[in-house]
């Protein structure tokens, strides 16, 4: 059966997948010159996460859902398991957000762009004015009504167990007193180790559990870390017990 599913992936699921991300990397950027960037920038993309988990059969569970208030901004932190992190919140989250991303992302043929022209924020850490305004431009999102999603550990886990958070994110809910929704994933490691070889997509359940939102509670240095400390044991506790 795993070999038959690895035919699968290259007869049919890969360009499948292939053509999917280039229809939606060029409707999204030609929306975004055109239209409104936040719509064209959410619903191509939520419809493309979402045919790549059924054309790879990836069974998707969603818990939590009915935690977030229609209106409000959120500060979205979740671990990062593997690359079908991606395609489990955008499709599934049911949320107009924008993404914390590396700054390497705008580099990738067509993808890049679409997320430039999307408003997507990416994160510059070339020094301390790169990273500056990377969380200048998510201040100026999160005033516009926006939520953004980060992933504080700042890159995939390499064993499937999560690592120490980056501040960045909870000092931008703390200066903006907006509410951190911790998520968590399980199964994106399974489906994709980091440390695989070869890219092979291994049929595995993806679950995501959205959190009660931690509302902030003061502001200033005491508050950034509860906020920090309260979203990775929110997190880690949702764990499946072979990532904790």
């Amino acid at each position: 059966m795993k070999y038959l599913y690895r035919i699968y992936q290259i007869i049919i699921a890969l360009p499948v997948i292939i053509v999917l991300t280039l229809l939606t990397a060029v409707t999204t950027s030609i929306g975004c010159i055109f239209g409104n960037g936040h719509f064209w920038g959410y619903y191509p993309p939520v419809i493309w996460s979402t045919w790549v988990l059924k054309v790879l059969f990836l069974p998707v569970e969603v818990i939590g859902r009915e935690n977030l208030k229609h209106g409000e901004s959120y500060v979205f932190v979740s671990n990062h398991q593997g690359a079908f992190d991606i395609f489990l919140i955008f499709g599934h989250l049911r949320r107009n957000f924008k993404w914390m991303m590396k700054q390497q992302l705008r580099k990738i043929p067509f993808v890049g762009y679409a997320c430039e022209k999307s408003h997507q924020i990416f994160v510059d850490r070339r020094g301390p004015k790169k990273i500056k305004a990377s969380y200048d431009k998510a201040r100026l999102t999160l005033k516009e009504g926006m939520s953004v999603v980060v992933f504080p550990e700042g890159s995939r886990t390499y064993n499937g167990r999560m690592t120490a958070f980056k501040r960045g994110a909870f000092m931008l809910a703390d200066e903006l007193q907006l509410p951190v929704v911790p998520l968590t994933i399980n199964g994106s490691f399974d489906v994709m180790p980091r440390t695989s070889k070869w890219y092979w997509v291994h049929r595995h359940k993806l679950t995501l559990t959205i959190h009660a939102p931690i509302y902030p509670q003061s502001q200033g240095a005491d508050n950034i870390s509860r906020l920090m400390e309260e979203s990775y044991k929110e997190i880690h506790d949702g764990l499946d017990e072979k990532y904790k």
